[in-house]
């Protein structure tokens, strides 16, 4: 007895062992270069509820450590962000516990493609004889790259001019051009990647022999091999080998139960079901046997339906597999289901209709009587919550207004439904494209192309849904908006010819566009708008009272609405009769004359001459200057009568 606590004195707080090391890597063990690639290391410790335990993690590439790490957490990321054609080898894991390691098997890691060299030039001029500088790299890969410069002089193989030593993703070197012609210039690279040996190398063989590990425990369950829980049993975990440094360990959910040199026995009684493990190890090899413990399962409850939507009818379900019928006490297995840890009824199932108040956390448990003791079991939680079901999706144009003959994003919304719905855009009852909401303020917006009659809008149908047999639809009642047409404008009186005095009527109109429409009125030799008028109708006016000189010439309208195309008119003329300049024109022209003849009878007089066809006397001097009077006198009398002529015509 005193041996057997020495034992568990001993040994317990410090027994563990290294069960399982893993290594893997997404997305794929072959990607493409450019690739994010996760690589994962975890492990799995059995021990003795040692505190504080930690593990330390060693990852290598062609057994060159790239990352290592002491962590109590039983994983370890390293990430390539991206993977490069260097990041391409051989991982493996090794997983240091206290003074015990494990290794994973390798995982080879293949990265395909490289990114092309870039060569560059110090020099644009070249002359025969000349050195200069070129560099060439590729920045994007990783790694020591040995880079080769070539060259091609005319219609010549290329020539290997110069190998740089790897430094890098990029080496400087000198080169010179000893020819005068014309030459091409490239390099490359290569990537020293550990790999076999390529043909022609010398290879010394070493035959060996690799013996096998014979160290297969064997496990013996007494009184009997059919233990359940509750049971008195006492095993025996032992390997029969004659090999040293062998250690067995017997443990159970992750926790060393004892631990021995070669063989070892335990008793104790069954609490709970489970699996009981009986492992040897000798260094880095393992080899395991097991037994389960349990009378009948642990219990499973169950959902019915499983997409549960509020107001459905649904089920819960307690059941239990029984290993061993002949030792539990007939009409004993009772069962109870539990909600949020209260009971809510003793029976292997409960009914109800779906509600808010009805969800929550779930769990049953089975009791019985074996022959010898009582067993209790618990599921694990089950979580009921009932979908809410998608409300009628609204389907409606991103922005609020949807432009005839312009392309343009559909919204498809429900207010309500638990996520994730997917929404599907159908056009002439053809699905178009799908979008998937799962997360809140996600939405499903649908690109579509231009449409230019109304009609078309009832084509569009959304398609809403939150499980497989919920859905609904809604067809686009969108407000829609029409371009504006060119418009038109008129001028009353008609013909653009307006008496001076008149009032003018200028009147832009449209034959379709959806309001409000803004018009804007224009003079051709004018800066700036006359006018600008917000109309819920197709036309408004521009008024010109009182038309004067100044207002003849060129005018067009423009008009616009929210579908942002501007439309210009065409140009109309005013060409209106204006009396008072006509009149002033007419004016200034008979003071002219009247100056002019006025002058030249002055001078008639002054120097003797008979203007107006009045003949000289015979002595050579004027009839007097009352003859000459008249004949400008007559003159200007018929220059008033042309006046009143043209006058009278207009």
């Amino acid at each position: 007895m005193r041996a057997c606590l020495c034992v568990c004195a001993t040994l317990g707080p410090t027994a563990y062992i290294i069960d399982a090391v893993g290594l893997t890597i997404l997305p794929n063990k072959t990607v493409e270069s450019g690739t994010p690639v996760t690589i994962r290391c975890q492990v799995k410790v059995s021990h003795t509820n040692i505190p504080n335990l930690t593990h330390t993690f060693q990852l290598k590439r062609d057994d060159v450590v790239i990352h290592s790490s002491t962590t109590a957490e039983d994983s370890v990321v390293y990430e390539l962000h991206p993977a490069r054609a260097a990041d391409s080898g051989s991982y493996d894991c090794r997983v240091t516990v206290k003074d015990k390691s494990r290794t994973n098997s390798s995982q080879k890691l293949d990265v395909i493609g490289l990114q092309t060299p870039i060569l560059y030039l110090n020099k644009t001029t070249f002359y025969e004889g000349d050195d200069f500088i070129a560099t060439c790299g590729a920045p994007e890969e990783k790694g020591s790259l040995m880079f080769r410069f070539f060259q091609r002089f005319g219609n010549k193989k290329p020539e290997k001019m110069k190998q740089v030593a790897p430094t890098g993703n990029s080496s400087e070197t000198t080169l010179v051009l000893r020819h005068a012609g014309n030459y091409s210039l490239y390099c490359d690279y290569v990537i020293n990647l550990i790999r076999f040996p390529a043909g022609g190398c010398v290879i010394n063989y070493f035959d060996m022999c690799l013996a096998g590990v014979q160290i297969s425990p064997s496990m013996n369950v007494l009184p009997s091999s059919n233990v359940t829980e509750g049971d008195l049993m006492e095993v025996v975990c032992k390997v029969n080998t004659s090999q040293e440094k062998v250690e067995v360990f017997l443990t159970k959910d992750s926790k060393v139960l004892k631990k021995a040199r070669v063989s070892l026995n335990h008793r104790f009684i069954a609490k709970d079901s489970g699996k009981l493990v009986c492992k040897a190890e000798r260094g880095n090899v393992q080899k395991e046997t097991y037994k389960e413990i349990t009378l009948f399962s642990k219990p499973r409850l169950t959902l019915e339906p499983a997409d549960l939507f509020v107001g459905d009818h649904f089920k819960l379900t307690c059941s239990v597999s029984v290993y061993f019928p002949e030792r539990i006490r007939n009409g004993t297995m009772k069962f109870s289901i539990y909600k949020d840890n209260n009971r809510l009824i003793p029976s292997q199932t409960f009914i109800s209709i779906s509600h808010p108040d009805r969800n929550g956390n779930y769990t049953c448990r089975a009791e019985t009587t074996s022959l010898t003791h009582n067993v209790e079991k618990e599921s694990q939680t089950l979580v009921v919550k009932a979908k809410i079901p998608v409300s009628k999706p609204v389907l409606s144009v991103v922005g609020g207004t949807l432009v005839l003959g312009k392309s343009f994003q559909l919204l498809c919304h429900s207010d309500t439904g638990t996520l994730p719905i997917t929404y599907t855009l159908f056009y002439s009852g053809n699905s178009k494209e799908f979008v998937v909401v799962s997360n809140p303020g996600e939405q499903a917006i649908f690109n579509s192309p231009a449409i230019l009659e109304s009609s078309e809008l009832n084509k569009f149908i959304c398609h809403a849904k939150n499980s497989q047999h919920r859905n609904s639809d809604k067809h686009l009642n969108q407000c829609q908006m029409i371009p504006v047409s060119v418009p038109k404008l008129t001028i009353v009186p008609s013909m653009g010819e307006v008496s001076e005095g008149q009032d003018a009527t200028l009147t832009c109109s449209v034959k379709k566009g959806t309001p409000p429409i803004i018009f804007t009125w224009y003079h051709t030799e004018m800066k700036g708008a006359l006018d600008l008028q917000t109309s819920k109708t197709l036309e408004r006016s521009y008024f010109i009272q009182n038309v004067r000189g100044e207002h003849k010439g060129g005018y067009y309208c423009v008009s616009t609405n929210p579908a942002n195309e501007t439309k210009q008119s065409d140009t109309v003329m005013i060409r209106g009769v204006f009396y008072l300049q006509l009149i002033a024109v007419i004016t200034a022209v008979n003071v002219f004359w009247y100056v002019y003849i006025y002058s030249l009878c002055f001078l008639s007089m002054s120097s003797g001459f008979v203007f107006a066809g009045v003949p000289e006397q015979a002595d050579g001097v004027s009839s007097s200057p009352h003859i000459t009077h008249t004949s400008c006198i007559q003159l200007q009398a018929h220059i008033t009568n042309r006046h009143t002529h043209t006058h009278t015509h207009t």
